[in-house]
Formats: C-alpha cells, structure tokens, sequence
C-alpha cells in the first residue's frame, strides 16, 4: 500500500506541471522554439536557453552560431527570452585555423548607445603568417572600429550586426587595406549589463 501511494504522489506531481512555449526574442521575430514545463512558471526565470541561428534561419551555413537566450518573463504558456550572448561552435572554429596563417584576436569590453555593455571577441584570419608589427596594427584597427560601431548602435542592432556578421564584414572591409585576410569573425559576445531604469528612461 506504500508502493501505490507514493507512486500515486509522483503521477500527481507529473500532472500539476505546465508546458510552456519558448519564445525568442523581438529582435528574433518571437520565434517559439521548443517547449519547457514547470509546476511554478517563477521557476522559469533566469534558464538558460541555446539555440543555432540556422535553426531560426533554416540556413544550413548558419548552424555554426550559438544563441544563448535566457527566460526573463512568462505571459500566459509562453516563457520569453532576451539575448545574452552567442559563439561560434568549436567545430567551426578549428576549420578557421591553418597552419603558416595567423589568428589575430581582441577580447573587448564595449558600451552602447543606450547602455548596454558588451564583452566582444572579434577575430581576423590571415592569409599568411603576419609579423609582430601588422598583428598589433590589425589588432588596433579591428579594435577601434568595434568600439566605434557599439557607440554609434543601440542594442539591438549591435546584436544583430555581431551575430549576422555586418560587423565582421566592415572589419574586414577596412583591414584589408592593412594586410591580406582571409576571414573575419565576430568568435563569441556576451552581455555584461544592462542599463539602469534611470538610465533607460533618459
């Protein structure tokens, strides 16, 4: 009689649980993209969710970009995100790597427009190995024109443009000039904080 009983609590435990629908973000076109349960949709705030690009695309060259979403509000069955970072899977990242070629690599911290503050990992692949003097040259270049994008972009559209891959085009629009590139990436970005309601509101 034990056995049954407690059994029966596990099945009613399983019953009282909702499902939920995944929403991504306004930038993302409130896609739903799986669902979740939770007895108590407060238990829901703050998961982590990862979703591809190419699975919101449908474009088999944008599986390699990771979207780390996070659930930050529940309306109704629907638990709805906000963005918090992306990379690029490691997979990808090694085809990028070849031998007598340089990785040219900056770990930046960034504000933007309304607030938002960034940590941005863009990255430059050459053609051929570069020197010690064309590596900072490009590192600086690659820096600068970051910094001065973020300033100039509300949130976003500085998401979209790291993850889309604007920003790494402008990158390697304007370096090329500096040394022969083979590839731009925009490698991993997460957001640090967000503004404050008094600074939202101004």
């Amino acid at each position: 009689m034990a056995k049954a009983k407690r059994g029966q609590r596990k099945v009613d435990g399983w019953k009282s649980k909702q499902w939920y629908n995944i929403v991504t973000p306004d930038m993302m076109g409130q896609q739903e993209i799986g669902e979740t349960f939770s007895n108590e949709p407060e238990q829901l705030l703050g998961r982590v969710i990862e979703v591809t690009l190419g699975d919101l695309t449908n474009d088999m060259s944008k599986y390699n970009v990771k979207l780390v979403l996070k659930i930050d509000q529940i309306g109704g069955d629907s638990a709805y995100t906000k963005f918090i970072g992306h990379e690029l899977t490691r997979d990808y990242l090694r085809s990028l790597i070849k031998r007598q070629t340089s990785m040219i690599t900056a770990n930046l911290d960034v504000m933007t427009k309304d607030g938002y503050k960034f940590r941005v990992k863009p990255t430059c692949f050459t053609v051929k190995r570069a020197r010690s003097s064309q590596i900072k040259a490009i590192r600086q270049y690659m820096t600068s024109i970051v910094q001065r994008r973020a300033r100039e972009s509300d949130f976003n559209t500085f998401v979209q443009d790291a993850v889309l891959g604007k920003l790494s085009a402008q990158i390697y629009r304007d370096v090329k000039s500096l040394y022969p590139l083979r590839r731009v990436e925009i490698l991993k970005s997460h957001v640090l904080s967000e503004p404050s309601v008094k600074e939202a509101a101004a």
